[in-house]
């Protein structure tokens, strides 16, 4: 099979592209920087120039859409021209070229805004009730990609949820340096369940709805390791496996979301660049419980985890221990 994964110089992209590539598709990857996977054909461009899209769409069998802006903080505009409007652009490329599958990366805080979701399945995109122009931007995208699904044009979306794994700069990285200078509190105790997914799982899953478009095509399907943990545990975990101090200290969540809605709004007033220490959306997951009934997923995608959270763990510890491979290489 021929298959486009737009954003592979991502950790997921990468491991969706890699995993794809090991299982003999012919694949190529469309970002704006070099992705970086070994026998895959790399094209660099933007999702929001159309042709850059024709030409990367041309003769696929399926496309996998992972490129995004994904960040706390930022111009409003930003995340709609990248995430809606490059989504926009590239359904339609796709479909004037006739391809036949489309599977759409989503998110869960789609469907999410700002209560404890406990035990619940894939509810529909709500972008007006999204907390954050990501979610906003991404739920947009998500109803465009589900409203062209017809037999001739099948789309899925998959909706990972919290994905980490070695080499993860949106997660792991951050509670790292944050915990290293004292700067990472708890909110509340920690003790919120929330749902998180290891990034071989969730390329597996992805790779699966492109596989299974007969039973999930129409659909939109949550992903996660189907293992809730406090946040602390699992914050105190990838410190472990980074070789830094737990956080030691907390702070309530009703006041960590309010000075996070703060701190968004004078960040975008400075034009800071750098992610912010709190934002209002980074609160409530911090705060709020957030876990997922992954049966009819596991049903439609006839798939399930192969790695644990503890495993997960274990191979984090790995690639920071000192002289591995991976340090080294940084």
């Amino acid at each position: 099979m021929r298959v486009l994964v737009t954003g592979a110089s991502g950790m997921l992209g990468g491991a969706v592209a890699r995993l794809l590539v090991d299982r003999g598709h012919s694949v190529t990857t469309l970002q704006r920087r070099p992705s970086g996977v070994d026998g895959a054909t790399d094209l660099r461009g933007s999702i929001t120039d159309a042709e850059v899209l024709k030409d990367a769409v041309r003769g696929q069998d399926g496309i996998i859409h992972l490129a995004a802006k994904v960040s706390f903080t930022g111009r409003a505009a930003d995340f709609d021209n990248v995430n809606i409007e490059g989504t926009r652009r590239l359904l339609a490329a796709a479909r004037a070229a006739s391809v036949p599958d489309f599977v759409f990366v989503s998110s869960p805080s789609v469907a999410n805004s700002g209560a404890a979701l406990v035990g619940l399945g894939a509810g529909p995109a709500d972008p007006a009730r999204a907390h954050g122009d990501y979610a906003r931007t991404k739920g947009e995208a998500e109803l465009l990609a589900l409203a062209a699904d017809s037999l001739d044009f099948r789309v899925a979306a998959v909706r990972p949820h919290v994905v980490w794994g070695p080499g993860d700069t949106q997660l792991v990285e951050r509670v790292l340096a944050r915990a290293a200078r004292r700067r990472l509190p708890l909110l509340d105790s920690g003790a919120a369940l929330i749902d998180t997914t290891y990034v071989d799982n969730a390329a597996a899953a992805i790779a699966a709805a492109l596989d299974r478009m007969d039973r999930v095509h129409g659909s939109a399907v949550v992903v996660t390791n189907g293992e809730p943990r406090p946040v602390g545990e699992l914050i105190a975990g990838i410190c472990a496996a980074g070789g830094v101090p737990a956080p030691s200290w907390a702070v309530p969540g009703a006041v960590a979301r309010g000075a996070g809605a703060v701190v968004e709004k004078l960040w975008l007033w400075a034009g800071r660049q750098e992610e912010p220490p709190m934002t209002r959306f980074l609160a409530e997951q911090l705060s709020t419980a957030h876990w997922f009934d992954q049966r009819r997923t596991r049903e439609l995608l006839d798939w399930t985890p192969a790695v644990s959270l503890d495993e997960g763990l274990e191979r984090l510890a790995a690639y920071y221990s000192p002289g591995s491979a991976s340090l080294s290489n940084q």
